[in-house]
């Protein structure tokens, strides 16, 4: 059996909210290969056994170097994209997050964030993909 074939994926997403009720978002580096310079929620893969609320944490402080906690689940997302071929199918699921921390550094150089109110947030190049995951935090919120 060809062992390279990709199974599904898991991911999770964290829409951190402040007091005000506004929205992290964080704009992809040009030099992504997926979704360059899109702005979005903090979101990744999840390691084979990671929880998906402690995945939510771990991407944002990797992506923010944000201090978050768990408020509660708010719902899923799917998408499929393509690998050497194959179709996957990726599971997200997305977390509404309390920030514990202020100071807010990004990865790349070319990146930013902004916090933005609910009518704020096309004012930037966002997604219907990550539009629909914040939608889903002031929904459940």
């Amino acid at each position: 059996m060809d062992m390279d074939i990709p199974g599904d994926k898991r991911l999770a997403a964290a829409v951190v909210m402040d007091d005000e009720g506004r929205v992290l978002l964080v704009r992809r580096s040009e030099t992504e290969k997926f979704l360059p310079g899109v702005w979005g929620v903090p979101c990744g893969k999840l390691d084979p056994d990671e929880r998906a609320r402690d995945g939510a944490l771990r991407e944002l402080k990797e992506e923010t170097g944000l201090l978050g906690e768990v408020v509660r689940k708010v719902g899923e997302s799917s998408f499929v994209s393509e690998y050497r071929g194959y179709e996957i199918k990726n599971w997200q699921e997305n977390f509404l997050v309390r920030p514990l921390s202020e100071q807010i550094s990004l990865p790349r150089a070319d990146q930013s964030y902004a916090w933005l109110a609910r009518s704020e947030l096309t004012t930037v190049d966002i997604d219907e993909y990550n539009l629909d995951i914040v939608d889903q935090a002031f929904m459940n919120s």
